[in-house]
């Protein structure tokens, strides 16, 4: 660790007021996020944190020092939360405080002023708070959009790690002897959920979730951020929909049938024993099987939530939303997903947040909670109430397939697309197939427990890690032929999906069925000569999953090597975390060959198209770059709307279905 801390302080260089480079805002943004609980390990950085003055001098902010000087009033009054104590985003008040940084940070100027607050309230305020706000503004900052943020799991491994493991790390540390430690998943063999708990525990797919509520949070307020998020209720939808449909193919995919769905008057059958401990506050708390929901103090009674429910499927019924004054809003539409994805979250986008309430933040809250629901034994909150932890539960699924049902509910009604809506006129698919092994496998991942034990400067640390079993598969391509029959180069939209073909007693799924059960494996832009195609699309390319990010050690060498030698810092490859690992592509399947129905649609790509210049992109824009969305089309398209008769599908030149199977090498 000395010689870490020797490079990266020799590494070290004065940045200009609005030219620091991008190797020198990475090297910044890894030692405020490294070892967040201790002393500064960057001299430079030690300094600001305890000469910089947020006040001294407004013209550095957008807002002219306004945030700045609020957050330093609530710190001088005493009114902030203590350091060293569990933080939630679910709490209001400890919501308010990451945020009042947050705005801070995204009214800096230039980066002197982004990483001297950023220093200097590392100092003073908690640190779940502080890690947080500097996630949120390095995720939304003009300032920061070439910076990779470390992967959470090595920033507070305390939220990724089984409490059994983090012990070992800390007798490791204790004793100066390095150690690597294997991690099982939570619970045992008698409980069936342990078969996907590789799924739901799995620290890149946590990661993701927590990534998508970051780039999209309930808290985006336009007027103060500047920017709208285009299809944000719709986004919330459909990536929910999406790790709903994925835990139940991972559930047949071991012989379970699919996840049933929570209700507010019935049991919840399966209880949780998270085995996971706060840094600072005590243990997550456990729930025991079968118990009913009981009225959560000071958040919500359960009558409310059969309200909020009854109010959303009342719109639902009817067509449309009232809005606060009063005014109906139409959702019998393609975009009236985008509005009941707002008010089920809720978030700042909800036309009526007073008369829909919030169906799903405080459902996260009211369930995490049922261990202590009164509060009668000051535990702290459950693992629902963390973005990083909820998962781990689940009963996640079961809460998300209760809120997929509702959203069934909507696009059900809906009328289903005719054939002129399904067809590409001029182009068909000749044929589609899989080049390469279509495999999964699982592998030991290992990650750092550096930050998870405390310590001091004088102690040398050691190596301390865990290994983890996750889901991959092999490589492969998608190969697709297609005709297009124009004497001219058209733009088309590739679509893959995939589900299951039968469920868990052999019985197939009708295609209306199937098709809501969809896993989207990939959409791409392609210019499509005259005459046949030959399309072949890497796996490892799919548009909806991301490489994983380098470790804080990786990001650190790699950094501190860039400003050492004045090279240039390329990891632009890292830049989203916002899909799914790549090695989640697909199901886990099984060993005799799980058949899987495989669709694939070539639609029109100037209709669809919302940007320019799609078939040359590089860039993870699965749910939009930027606060833009690329997609003329809803999320699903063309899956995404009931079929009363699938022969109109099967009669459309432009779709295509095949069976495969996903064989499970262990």
């Amino acid at each position: 660790m000395k010689v870490l801390v020797l490079c990266a302080l020799l590494a070290a260089t004065a940045a200009a007021a609005k030219g620091a480079s991008t190797a020198q805002k990475q090297h910044d943004v890894n030692y405020l996020l490294f070892k967040v609980y201790e002393v500064f390990r960057d001299a430079n950085l030690k300094q600001l944190g305890e000469t910089f003055d947020p006040e001294a001098d407004p013209s550095h902010y957008t807002d002219n020092g306004v945030a700045a000087h609020k957050l330093v009033k609530e710190l001088k009054d005493g009114r902030l939360l203590q350091q060293k104590h569990w933080f939630s985003l679910f709490n209001t008040r400890q919501r308010e405080e990451a945020l009042m940084l947050y705005d801070i940070l995204e009214h800096s100027k230039d980066w002197n002023t982004f990483v001297g607050n950023a220093a200097y309230f590392r100092n003073h305020i908690n640190e779940g708070e502080f890690v947080y706000a500097l996630y949120a503004a390095v995720t939304h900052s003009p300032l920061t959009q070439d910076v990779v943020l470390p992967p959470l799991y090595e920033v507070t491994p305390h939220l990724f790690t089984n409490s059994e493991i983090i012990q070992q790390a800390y007798r490791a540390k204790m004793t100066q002897t390095p150690g690597k430690f294997k991690s099982e998943f939570t619970g045992s063999k008698r409980n069936p959920e342990q078969r996907v708990a590789y799924f739901g525990e799995d620290i890149g797919m946590n990661t993701h979730h927590v990534i998508w509520h970051l780039e999209f949070p309930f808290w985006w307020n336009d007027a103060k951020e500047g920017h709208h998020l285009d299809r944000k209720g719709e986004n919330f939808f459909w990536v929910h929909h999406q790790l709903t449909v994925r835990f139940d193919a991972e559930r047949v995919s071991n012989y379970l049938s699919p996840v049933e769905e929570l209700h507010w008057e019935k049991p919840i059958k399966e209880g949780f024993a998270p085995h996971a401990t706060y840094k600072y506050g005590g243990y997550f708390p456990s729930r025991p099987d079968n118990i009913h929901f009981q009225d959560v103090e000071g958040v919500a009674h359960v009558r409310d939530m059969l309200i909020l429910e009854s109010r959303v499927r009342d719109a639902i019924a009817h067509g449309f939303v009232t809005a606060k004054d009063g005014s109906l809003i139409d959702i019998n539409n393609a975009r009236g997903i985008d509005v009941l994805g707002d008010i089920i979250e809720s978030s700042m986008y909800s036309p009526n947040a007073e008369y829909y309430g919030a169906l799903h933040n405080t459902a996260h809250i009211v369930l995490g909670r049922q261990g202590d629901p009164q509060g009668k034994y000051d535990l702290p909150p459950g693992v629902l109430e963390h973005f990083e932890t909820a998962t781990r539960d689940p009963a996640f699924f079961r809460l998300h397939k209760y809120m997929d049902n509702i959203f069934r509910e909507h696009k059900d009604s809906l009328t289903p697309y005719t054939k002129e809506e399904l067809e590409f006129s001029g182009v068909a698919i000749d044929n589609i197939a899989i080049d390469g092994p279509v495999e999964t496998y699982f592998e030991d991942y290992e990650y750092s427990l550096l930050t998870a034990v405390d310590d001091t400067v004088e102690i040398d640390d050691v190596d301390i890690s865990t290994t983890v079993s996750r889901l991959n598969h092999r490589d492969f391509s998608f190969k697709i032929d297609v005709t297009n029959n124009h004497e001219e180069e058209v733009l088309a939209t590739v679509r893959i999906f995939a589900w299951p073909h039968r469920d868990n007693n052999g019985i197939v799924f009708p295609f209306n069925e199937g098709r809501w059960r969809a896993i989207e494996l990939d959409r791409f832009w392609t210019k499509l000569r005259p005459g046949v195609n030959h399309i072949v699309r890497k796996a490892k390319d799919s548009s909806v999953t991301v490489p994983d990010v380098p470790s804080f050690q990786t990001l650190i060498q790699k950094t501190d090597e860039a400003l050492a030698s004045g090279s240039e810092l390329d990891l632009h490859q890292y830049e989203s975390a916002l899909g799914l690992p790549n090695r989640f592509l697909l199901p886990k399947g099984n060993s005799n060959g799980m058949e899987f129905d495989l669709v694939v649609a070539v639609t029109d790509g100037e209709a669809d198209a919302a940007v320019d210049d799609l078939h040359t992109n590089t860039k993870f824009n699965h749910y939009g770059y930027r606060g833009v969305y690329p997609d003329h089309r809803p999320h699903g398209y063309p899956l995404d709307r009931r079929v009363d008769d699938e022969r109109i599908f099967h009669d459309i030149p432009n779709f295509k279905e095949t069976i495969i199977k996903i064989f499970n090498r262990h």
